[in-house]
């Protein structure tokens, strides 16, 4: 008997049928199936979508509907992610939750892992070194099979320091090293966070350890570490030249690293996941990114490893 059910799709579906029934372009279709996003299988070459495993992943992407109107963000953190965070939630006002709370980049894939946040920011030390360093990172958490990493921007990361020490570094009259000695006052980051790493290879390369440092507090954000230092209770810590800038403090390149987005393939498509990936693109963010400086967003959105 002839299936009279309008618009019926078949137990196993083509591209052309799969973009149809997710209304999604074709080539997309093909994107996600190589990207092993859609579950598919090849036969004889051509993607097969099986209809049953596609709408079980679509109730997965959104926890039933669960939580469908949560994004909840820990791992490292970064003013231009906090400025677009709080911008989402304006927007949405009480129609859904939105959370970023600064963990340190270990802590957060941790509670990615546990399924506590949907999530992760990460940073974990230069640029160059990113495409294997942050997939070997990720692989150390249970979960990781399921998770992409997607490439946000990179940016400068440094010493946080007053404006009158970067004067004397500029002029010469002070050298970035001497800024070990015992007589400055040191903000560090709390342990496994992504700036922390970055510190101890410089310090490493100047024959320190952290233990060496006159370490006065700990602090669970760059925004807590740039305050003490614009209060004048610390002289000198490691974050990124855009925090420097939000506090009109003064920086001292290192080096320049990725910072990237660890997200679960079955919710990557939800609506408030793509609102903040669609909003690193956009120009006017990225000028006031450009405002706060150090960011360079020449790769901003691409996907830079996927465990397929």
């Amino acid at each position: 008997m002839p299936n009279t059910v309008p618009n019926a799709f078949p137990e196993f579906m083509n591209a052309k049928q799969v973009a149809e029934y997710l209304d999604l372009n074709e080539k997309k279709v093909y994107a996600l199936a190589n990207d092993g996003l859609l579950p598919a299988t090849k036969v004889t070459g051509k993607w097969l979508f099986p209809k049953a495993m596609l709408d079980k992943w679509l109730l997965e992407s959104c926890h039933n509907g669960a939580m469908n109107d949560r994004l909840l963000i820990a791992g490292s953190d970064d003013p231009l992610l906090q400025l677009i965070i709080g911008d989402i939630a304006n927007k949405i006002g009480s129609t859904a939750m939105v959370g970023y709370t600064s963990t340190g980049t270990r802590q957060g894939l941790a509670m990615l892992s546990k399924g506590h946040v949907d999530m992760c920011a990460i940073h974990w030390g230069h640029a160059h070194e990113a495409p294997l360093r942050h997939p070997a990172l990720v692989q150390q958490y249970s979960g990781h099979r399921n998770w992409v990493l997607i490439h946000a921007f990179e940016r400068q990361q440094g010493l946080v320091v007053s404006q009158e020490i970067a004067e004397c570094v500029n002029n010469r009259s002070l050298m970035p090293q001497e800024l070990i000695a015992a007589r400055w006052r040191w903000a560090l980051r709390q342990e496994g966070a992504g700036s922390m790493r970055a510190l101890s290879e410089w310090l490493h390369n100047h024959a320190y350890t952290i233990d060496m440092l006159n370490h006065v507090d700990t602090c669970n954000s760059e925004r807590e570490l740039a305050s003490m230092i614009a209060r004048g209770q610390a002289d000198v810590g490691c974050a990124s030249q855009s925090t420097a800038g939000e506090f009109g403090l003064g920086f001292i390149p290192l080096c320049t690293e990725a910072f990237e987005l660890v997200i679960p393939k079955n919710i990557y498509f939800r609506t408030l996941q793509q609102q903040l990936l669609s909003a690193l693109t956009d120009p006017l963010v990225q000028a006031k990114g450009d405002q706060l400086g150090g960011y360079n967003f020449e790769r901003t959105g691409q996907q830079v490893w996927s465990a397929n």
